[in-house]
């Protein structure tokens, strides 16, 4: 068995390397680029408030001070991927779990796990959205709920993947990416917009019974309205999986 690999628990911003900066610049100067024009307005407002470039490593305090500002949340660091109880508990406390350790330059082509850049640079721009983290801490608290239930917790994880991992956004006549997974990746942003995949409107019961591969790239993809659609579904999710509302619902 492969053994797993120490990975730092909390960011100690001195000990990032030339490399590091190397890699995270050429990360972001690259997705960047591939984005113009397809990407959410909200999420490029986001990397504007929180100040994110290529020629800096995003610092987590500096994030926090920022996100606290916008909404209240913050980013907790963790070693490795949270397993869903913790990530869950998390959410609904207003704190997304990111790594930070970044990937080498020979691996800057393909990681098999997430890195800070994924976590980060893809999913915390978001986090200043008012909309947005309201939908997310309900998730968080929901998926608390439901944590011992398997077959309910497996229909929001599927929710959670088909918009937050990898969400579209209706603009104009047209539809923007939102979710996480496909800013982060060239190949699920080029698959988005090509005839091979099919793009659906945003449906709460049809997306709790549409199971995902983790390990391809995506053949459907879900379009959202607004980010209000999604803090508006709340109601919905929870009759769907059974779970009484909560007192601000």
């Amino acid at each position: 068995m492969k053994k797993p690999i120490k990975r730092p628990t909390k960011q100690i911003y001195q000990n990032y390397t030339q490399e590091d900066f190397e890699v995270w610049k050429i990360l972001f100067n690259r997705q960047f680029k591939s984005l113009k024009g397809i990407v959410a307005d909200e999420f490029l407002f986001g990397l504007k408030d929180l100040a994110f470039n290529s020629e800096k490593i995003p610092n987590f305090s500096e994030i926090n001070v920022r996100l606290k500002k916008h909404t209240g949340w913050s980013v907790k660091t963790v070693p490795n991927i949270s397993p869903p109880r913790e990530f869950f508990s998390y959410l609904a406390k207003k704190k997304f779990t990111t790594t930070c350790w970044l990937r080498s330059m020979s691996q800057i082509d393909y990681l098999e796990e997430p890195d800070m850049f994924h976590d980060i640079f893809a999913h915390v721009p978001l986090l200043s959205n008012k909309d947005y983290t309201s939908f997310f801490e309900e998730i968080g608290q929901i998926a608390n709920e439901i944590i011992n239930d398997p077959l309910r917790l497996r229909m929001l994880q599927r929710l959670y993947w088909f918009t937050i991992e990898f969400g579209l956004i209706l603009s104009g006549d047209t539809y923007k990416i939102y979710g996480a997974g496909i800013i982060s990746s060239k190949g699920e942003s080029d698959n988005v917009f090509s005839k091979k995949s099919k793009k659906l409107s945003f449906d709460v019961k049809k997306i709790m019974n549409h199971s995902f591969r983790t390990d391809i790239i995506q053949d459907t993809y879900y379009v959202i309205d607004s980010f209000e659609q999604l803090t508006q579904s709340v109601n919905e999710i929870r009759k769907q999986l059974k779970v009484p509302r909560s007192a601000n619902s």
